[in-house]
């Protein structure tokens, strides 16, 4: 397994190593160079299923209010 990280920069729209711009521009680390090329793809899966946990949460809510 290699201790490489790679970053997608938000500011460039780049992947690019450890060594790139500061933290609050990218997303990250990702394992490999790919996964890095995925990140807005990632980031939106993940809010869309955190968006529907929500909802879930709300409704139940809801039900309790009953």
């Amino acid at each position: 397994m290699s201790d490489e990280q790679w970053f997608y920069c938000l500011r460039h729209n780049t992947v690019e190593p450890r060594e790139g711009c500061r933290a609050a521009d990218r997303l990250g680390p990702y394992p490999d160079r790919a996964t890095a090329a995925r990140a807005l793809e990632i980031a939106r899966e993940r809010t869309e299923e955190e968006d529907r946990r929500d909802e879930r949460w709300n409704a139940a809510e809801d039900d309790d209010d009953r």
